[in-house]
């Protein structure tokens, strides 16, 4: 809740029509989103203006505004600011000074979002607990997710992204974070850093600003851990999926492949079941664990909460549509999670697998080389057939051959559209398809497409 005075002495702003008589539920920065008791904040982006919306905002029923461009005749409570993205960072800066919850930051070039939804559900069942709003990382998304947290919550777990050198210290400086989580590191959103190794000093920002009584959490079998533990100021945890590495908290998979176990210090264990396959989810898993084992949470509530989670959506969703299944891992896409997705779908039992593979984004002068690298890694998998999208992926479909990949299993499309068009007759009942791409290629348009042609079959045969 926003106390209307609180948010005026954070922000120095004033109130130019009478503020509202009660706290604001919380903030949003798109007038679709306004539910009754919400305020919205004005910003400026590339593409529009916040401050064109304001009418729209009250019109859904926002309990106020705020805004650097006091309206003519204001439609009700409007808190006027110098800038509102200062605004916003200000109000989210005052507001998380008034919590006692522990906060952990997370950040990585992997996996930050399940790992942050795994940690946060694994703690809310011991208390209240906050978490980024979907992957809200960014210097709008960080204080969004902040100021609409509940001011009495237990635990606040937060995730920080950056794609150029120096966006992560203020991240960090905002959160405050007493634990500090860090998921694998590689070449993501290397477009703007010399190497790789300037990316885990980047993110090893989260690391430096913890307390001394702090806690950090590391994997000691994932690439920069010496790196990265140099430069925590405080307790260090270990996490690992090999034994062989004298992790504090080693998980170990089941035969099934889904199941997996958990040990800790002093005998600490959990098993538990994988919602879906695949090491990068063990990986989040085990470093949920271990945050729940140290929050001093018992094994049986551990447990039940890794059974009870289910993955965001596009994050390696299963489906069976019509006989076919698939596998929307759609939501983004780097050569990290490229790479461990092949691997799963890789060891799937479906007998006829295809992947649909799009471009990945954010790479720079590395764009042609982390290409051709998934291309020839794509060319070792029993594929029916891999199914290349856009224009970055030629490279890829050229590795791809280069390596022995037979001409024939494998094509090239524009667009999502032309690949539905083309699985609608090359599917048939018990195949299963992969979708994996960066968010701006669609990749998951494909299944919607291709489930619409079904119908439109269904219908007119029927």
């Amino acid at each position: 809740m926003l106390d209307p005075l609180e948010l005026a002495r954070w922000t120095g702003g004033a109130w130019v029509a009478p503020p509202p008589t009660q706290p604001l539920a919380g903030l949003v920065h798109d007038s679709r989103e306004v539910r009754p008791g919400f305020g919205f904040i004005a910003l400026p982006g590339q593409r529009m203006d916040g401050h064109a919306f304001v009418d729209d905002a009250f019109h859904r029923g926002a309990a106020a505004v705020i805004v650097a461009r006091p309206p003519a005749s204001p439609a009700g409570p409007t808190l006027v600011v110098a800038d509102t993205r200062t605004a916003l960072t200000h109000i989210a800066r005052g507001y998380r000074a008034t919590w006692t919850a522990r906060i952990i930051g997370i950040t990585g070039s992997v996996g930050k979002t399940t790992t942050k939804d795994l940690v946060a559900h694994v703690l809310s069942t011991a208390g209240v607990t906050g978490r980024t709003i979907e992957n809200w990382n960014n210097d709008i998304g960080l204080p969004l997710s902040l100021v609409n947290t509940r001011r009495d919550c237990r635990w606040g777990v937060f995730e920080v992204g950056m794609n150029h050198p120096g966006e992560l210290r203020p991240l960090c400086d905002l959160l405050g974070p007493h634990w500090g989580i860090l998921t694998r590191v590689g070449p993501v959103h290397i477009e703007f850093f010399a190497d790789e190794s300037a990316i885990a000093d980047e993110k090893a920002t989260l690391l430096r600003v913890l307390p001394p009584h702090g806690l950090a959490i590391l994997a000691p079998d994932e690439p920069w851990f010496e790196r990265l533990a140099s430069q925590a100021p405080c307790r260090i945890v270990t996490v690992a999926l090999r034994p062989d590495v004298g992790a504090t908290y080693v998980l170990t998979p089941g035969p099934s492949g889904l199941t997996f176990t958990v040990e800790g210090p002093d005998g600490w264990r959990c098993t538990a079941t994988a919602p879906i396959p695949g090491e990068p989810f063990l990986r989040a898993a085990v470093r949920a664990a271990a945050v729940g084992h140290q929050a001093g949470l018992t094994p049986e509530q551990v447990t039940t909460a890794l059974n009870t989670f289910r993955p965001p959506p596009m994050r390696g969703t299963r489906t069976v549509v019509r006989g076919v299944t698939w596998v929307n891992d759609a939501y983004n896409a780097n050569i990290l999670s490229m790479r461990a997705a092949l691997d799963t779908w890789a060891a799937d039992p479906i007998p006829r697998k295809w992947v649909v593979l799009g471009g990945m984004r954010e790479l720079g002068t590395f764009t042609e080389q982390f290409h051709r690298d998934l291309g020839a890694h794509a060319a070792r998998g029993p594929w029916a057939g891999i199914l290349w999208v856009g224009e970055l992926t030629r490279p890829a479909m050229e590795a791809a051959l280069a390596a022995g990949w037979p001409h024939d299993h494998t094509w090239h499309f524009p667009n999502a559209q032309s690949v539905a068009e083309f699985l609608a007759t090359a599917l048939r009942p018990g195949d299963g398809v992969l979708l994996k791409g960066s968010r701006a290629e669609q990749i998951e348009r494909v299944l919607e497409l291709w489930t619409g042609f079904g119908s439109r079959e269904d219908s007119t045969t029927g």
